[in-house]
């Protein structure tokens, strides 16, 4: 059974910075891909970043040049870093792994695991 654990959410000023980090368990880290998603009060849930187990990422339109997200398979651990941040990031951020091919993203929808999300509130 696959675990993920996010942290490092909390409130910051518009123009701040925050760290997220999803720690996996329970599973062979490097056979999945990983994404971040979003969602805000009121609004379905939306695709922030995402990375393939072989290093490629993508990002949603809203964050781009803003935000980065990277992996660490020694430590089952990916990353979102968010620059910049502005009052519209508020939300909760959750993340997603699915078992893909080496060069596949996630696939968007609620495909396989989640983790329990944490808050990011940015103030302006």
């Amino acid at each position: 059974q696959v675990q993920l654990v996010e942290s490092g959410g909390g409130l910051v000023q518009a123009g701040g910075s925050l760290r997220l980090s999803c720690a996996a368990s329970g599973t062979i880290f490097s056979n999945y891909a990983m994404a971040w998603y979003r969602q805000a009060p009121g609004k379905q849930r939306e695709l922030v970043a995402a990375i393939t187990r072989g290093g490629l990422t993508k990002y949603g339109d809203s964050v781009k040049g803003r935000f980065t997200i990277s992996r660490d398979n020694a430590k089952n651990t990916v990353y979102l870093q968010m620059n910049s941040l502005k009052p519209e990031d508020t939300g909760v951020y959750y993340c997603n792994a699915q078992e893909r091919r080496w060069s596949d993203f996630p696939a968007e929808g609620r495909q396989g695991y989640w983790g329990q999300g944490t808050q990011v509130t940015v103030s302006s």
